[in-house]
């Protein structure tokens, strides 16, 4: 009999049967050693990754709450409004927003005191009322001249006591009161609820300018301005961040000397800086953002509801769609003061009618000089047919700073 006697056909011997895994072992064993590695090396990946993952959350929480933390609340200001909340002027359109930008000449600090010796003093240098429509359809930044003469309410100082209220220049507000001042007397002067403010100092403003590599702007004949520190060629010029300050800030040199040429200068050169932030692909590129979003909160000190990352980005959100032609600038009417010609007075009715159509939100219509209509925008009387919205002097972004 055959040693397979007994054994069905095509089965192995019982014992190779039992013995499968010792026959085979060689074949066999090296299986669930292969997979053994091949869950150990899956293990490590996703450990490795999830310890990258975990040192990138880190970092970038880091970063949050650095840049988070650089926002300075305006406590103090939140808490003299609320004082006042009565005697605030309603919102009438919601979704809205009026944001008081205020730029400081204040000379606290190593860069600032480099502008001046005057630490204990602290004016609005540049105010702008930034209208941001429902729906953020537009923006329409209003500035607002230092030398218009106002009624500035009675006021907190810094001491704790409290000012006279008084018909005086507009940037004197500031300087009494710091931006809660400042905030009551806009709202008292257009009837508009100022929902935010923004304040920024010299250093800010450098810092910001320098984290875009600059902004260019249009010179038609050489500066050589003394008084702002500031010497440029004739032509296309990138301008740093120092430069860019004494070129917002000159007078002698640039235009006409006046105050009215300086705001449209600043004007300008805002709009250039907001298509220089948006045509450089900062806000989608974080190694770009990041120096400009340190900048900006370093040197802000807002609102406390806007003095985060989270405020701030809700407030920058609505404006990235935007169409830069839809982002208008223009000085509030005015006149020469008939008591003094070195200060200026609203210019009525064509003042009314800026501040009820940003009130209600209704669009506001901008030509620049270059249409050759001056005196039509100044007076805000469109001439024709009635009926259209009044037409004011200014500009857009898209004209930038070389328009």
């Amino acid at each position: 009999m055959s040693d397979n006697a007994g054994t069905p056909s095509g089965q192995p011997e019982a014992g190779g049967a039992r013995g499968s895994g010792r026959a085979l072992g060689p074949a066999s064993g090296s299986s669930p050693t292969g997979r053994g590695r091949a869950r150990r090396r899956r293990r490590w990946a996703c450990g490795t990754g999830l310890a990258a993952a975990g040192a990138l959350v880190a970092a970038g929480w880091a970063v949050y709450l650095k840049l988070d933390g650089n926002i300075t609340p305006d406590e103090a200001a939140a808490a003299e409004l609320e004082r006042f909340e009565e005697d605030r002027p309603t919102a009438l359109v919601k979704g809205a927003r009026n944001i008081l930008l205020i730029g400081s000449d204040s000379r606290a600090g190593e860069e600032n005191g480099r502008y001046g010796r005057d630490p204990g003093t602290e004016r609005s240098d540049t105010a702008i009322l930034l209208h941001l429509s429902a729906g953020r359809r537009s923006a329409t930044a209003v500035s607002i001249p230092r030398d218009l003469m106002v009624e500035v309410p009675d006021c907190r100082r810094p001491d704790g006591s409290r000012s006279e209220p008084a018909f005086t220049s507009f940037n004197s507000a500031f300087e009494v009161g710091g931006s809660a001042c400042s905030i009551r007397t806009v709202e008292k002067l257009t009837g508009i609820r100022v929902d935010h403010h923004v304040v920024v100092d010299f250093a800010g403003f450098k810092d910001m300018v320098d984290a875009v590599d600059g902004v260019e702007v249009c010179l038609r004949e050489p500066v050589d301005d003394e008084d702002a520190d500031l010497r440029l060629p004739a032509g296309r010029v990138t301008l740093t961040g120092e430069q860019a300050l004494g070129y917002v800030r000159a007078r002698k040199t640039l235009g006409d000397g006046s105050d009215t040429g300086r705001m449209e200068r600043q004007q300008r050169f805002l709009g250039a800086l907001v298509t220089k932030v948006r045509s450089n692909g900062v806000l989608l590129n974080p190694v770009k953002l990041y120096p400009v979003l340190d900048a900006a909160t370093s040197s802000l000190t807002t609102d406390p509801e806007l003095a985060s990352l989270r405020g701030l980005y809700e407030l920058a959100r609505g404006l990235r769609e935007i169409p830069t032609e839809d982002v208008r600038f223009l000085t509030v009417p005015r006149e020469s003061y008939a008591e003094d010609v070195n200060r200026d007075q609203l210019a009525q009715p064509a003042a009314a009618r800026l501040f009820e159509r940003l009130r209600t939100d209704a669009p506001v219509a901008v030509r620049t000089e270059r249409d050759g209509e001056a005196a039509e925008k100044e007076s805000g009387e469109p001439s024709g047919d009635p009926s259209p919205a009044p037409t004011f002097s200014g500009n857009t972004a898209a004209e930038g700073a070389c328009a």
